[in-house]
C-alpha cells in the first residue's frame, strides 16, 4: 500500500486485453482445424482457418507470437494437406 492509500500492483503492465485473449483462442482454434484439413477436405477447412488465424494476428498484440505460429502453421498445413490428396487421388474440398 502506498502513501496515499492505494493498492500498488506490480503486474499491471502484463495484464492482457480482451482482444488478445480471444484472439489467442482463435489462433488455437485454426491450428486445430488446419491439423484437422491435412486428412479431410483441405480447401474447405484450411482456407478459412487461414483467414481466422490472420484476423487473430490483426486481434493479437505486440507478442503474437501465437498467432505467428497459426498463420504459419495454416500455411504449411495447406502445402500439406493438398499434397496428400493429390497423391491419394482424394477430393480437394
Amino acid at each position: 500500500m502506498s502513501a496515499e492509500g492505494e493498492f500498488l500492483h506490480e503486474g499491471g503492465a502484463s495484464r492482457r486485453r480482451t482482444s488478445e485473449t480471444v484472439g489467442g483462442y482463435l489462433s488455437a482454434v485454426a491450428i486445430f482445424v488446419s491439423l484437422v484439413g491435412i486428412a479431410w477436405h483441405p480447401l474447405r477447412l484450411i482456407l478459412p482457418s487461414a483467414a481466422v488465424a490472420l484476423v487473430a494476428s490483426g486481434m493479437g498484440g505486440e507478442k503474437g507470437r501465437l498467432q505467428l505460429a497459426a498463420v504459419l502453421i495454416c500455411a504449411v498445413c495447406l502445402f500439406l494437406g493438398l499434397t496428400v490428396a493429390v497423391a491419394t487421388s482424394h477430393p480437394l474440398w
